[in-house]
Formats: C-alpha cells, structure tokens, sequence
C-alpha cells in the first residue's frame, strides 16, 4: 500500500501561522525521508484555525525543501480560479520538479460564503459549470486548444513541460463517474463523514477513460489519523481532535486544544458516543491496530494508496503517526 499525507497547516492552541507552516514543511522533509509516496496541502479560507490558505505556493516551497516525495494540493478549490491560471501555475510547479507535481482540484469553496464572494470580489461564483471548468483546465495543461472560446485564443505557459498528476477530490460519490471520464485520480475524503463504498470506486473505474495526465484509473482515501505506542497514548492525543470535530458539527470552529486542556473538556455522554461513533473515520490505536485496519480497508474497497490526516497538539507527537505508519506498513 502507498501511504501518502494530507496536511492543513493547522494553528493548534498556543502556535502561530508561521508556526504552522513552519511545520508544514517540517513534515514534508520527514515524510521524504521516510519514503511516503506523496504530500498534498489542503486549501481553506476565512479561518483562524488553518493557515493553508494558499497551497499552490506552499507546494512550490516543499518541493524545493524535498528531494523524491510527489508534491501538490489537496485540492485547490477551483470555482475562485481561472483555468488558464490554474494551468500556469501548476505547470510553472511542474517545470521546477518534474515528474513530483500534483494537480489535486476540489469543487467546494474551502470557506464560509464571506471568504467565497471576497474571493469572486462580490461577483456571483459560478457553481455549476465545475467539471467543463475542470477539462478546459487540463485542456490547457496539456498545451491543447480547449473547446471554451474564452480559452481557445491563447496558451498557458509555459508549454511544453512534464504534465503533474490530475486528481479529483470527492467525499460523497458524486464525482467518481466525471472523475473517471475526465481521465483523472480519485481522491476520497473518508475523514470529511465516511460513506466509503466499493460502489464508488467501481463507478469511477468502469467510466475511466485515460488522459495524458492519468494513464490508469488511481484512488486514493484519505483518513484522519491518530496512532502512539499504546492505545491509551493514543486516545490521550486523540480527544483534542475530537473535540474540534464535535464543535464543527456544531458549526462552531476552534482551534486544536492540548490534551491537558481536552481532559478537561466537559464532555456529555452523547458527546462520548458521538466520538466512539466518529472512530469509524478517525483511526486511533497504536500503528499495528490502525494498519490493520487500512489493510483491510484496502482489500475491501480496492483502493490503491491511503492518504493520512494527523493533528495532535504536539509537532513531535504528529511527526511520530508518520513514523510509526511508516515503520508499520514500509
């Protein structure tokens, strides 16, 4: 199995911005050393809680800092972008490290409506014409004259460079089969709420058709992940997370609190059930339990590379998931 990271950059309670990416980069040194396949920065808007606002530039920095690991987003949110930015850009990245760019692409807005019309300087964002803006953009990657007459009277430059991976992010299913069609990856969100079917995978293959940036059909799943020497450890470094998700499902967004302060957190018994239930998509335990698990998840559901989330409070603690993964599944 490929094991790969997903990072947000995000403000834990007591660190900065800077901090954050300071660490951001921190793990993509790491994470190349130790042989992970690829790291991916996530884009998020209007928050004080994430410092990933602008994942195309932190790409270009980690790939300048790393030697092997495939660099890239996960995705940039493509409804605040033109194609023929998105193409020049990412084909600007690739020029510098080619064959280790990804072009990962999400449909959502990656904020809250106030950062979505400040991003489209009040204009009305166009919310439905993603994937016509999504095959111009490869279109345009590919250095061929898109069908889009806005786009067909000029080039993205610069040409002629080695093309990035093109991937879709998706986290209910909806967009496997264009995904597939498009001729590009397939990335799942299993941390957003679950709902990973084999019927989504199968969907996204049986309508594959190769491109010039996705030869074959690729999947990938990304988990949040919490792991220590012991289980107990773990669920030590795990209730801060908790707790932030039980707060967004509540709409409220904060910041990652230490595990001192999550101990205590006044929790209510639904509260408890509700973090039980969410193990399904928060993997917690020590490596060998949670690779257990994504074995078995890969042999159900056929995917071919797990992607992994890890925020514990502490940087040590979260460089050490990476480290007892890798030494678990490598």
């Amino acid at each position: 199995m490929k094991l790969s990271v997903l990072d947000q950059a995000p403000i834990t309670v007591g660190n900065t911005a800077v901090d954050a990416l300071k660490k951001a980069e921190e793990l993509a040194i790491l994470a190349d050393k130790l042989g992970y396949h690829r790291m991916w920065m996530a884009e998020h808007h209007g928050t004080g809680t994430i410092a990933s606002s602008a994942p195309e530039v932190i790409a270009a920095h980690l790939a300048a800092k790393t030697n092997n690991i495939r660099i890239g987003t996960g995705g940039v949110m493509m409804m605040h972008y033109s194609p023929l930015k998105l193409a020049e850009v990412f084909k600007t990245l690739s020029a510098f490290s080619p064959g280790r760019i990804d072009f990962g692409v999400g449909r959502a807005p990656g904020g809250d409506n106030y950062a979505m019309y400040a991003l489209s300087e009040g204009r009305q964002p166009m919310l439905d014409n993603m994937y016509e803006k999504l095959k111009t953009t490869l279109q345009l990657l590919n250095d061929e004259m898109p069908e889009d007459s806005l786009y067909n009277r000029t080039i993205a430059t610069p040409s002629n460079v080695v093309l990035p991976e093109a991937w879709l992010l998706g986290s209910t299913g909806n967009s496997a089969m264009q995904a597939g069609r498009l001729g590009v990856g397939y990335s799942f969100a299993q941390f957003f709420q679950g709902g990973m079917t084999k019927e989504i995978f199968d969907t996204y293959r049986r309508n594959f058709q190769p491109s010039a940036l996705m030869v074959k059909p690729e999947i990938n799943v990304t988990y949040m992940v919490t792991v220590a020497e012991t289980k107990e450890e773990a669920e030590y470094e795990a209730l801060p997370q908790d707790i932030s998700r039980l707060s967004l499902m509540r709409g409220q967004i904060r910041q990652t609190l230490t595990p001192e302060e999550a101990q205590n957190y006044p929790l209510t018994e639904m509260d408890r059930m509700a973090i039980q239930q969410n193990r399904k998509i928060h993997l917690v335990g020590t490596a060998k339990e949670v690779a257990s698990i994504l074995q078995e998840e890969q042999k159900q559901y056929g995917f071919e590379e797990a992607m992994i989330c890890s925020i514990p409070h502490s940087q040590q603690k979260r460089l050490d998931v990476y480290r007892l993964l890798a030494r678990e599944l490598f």
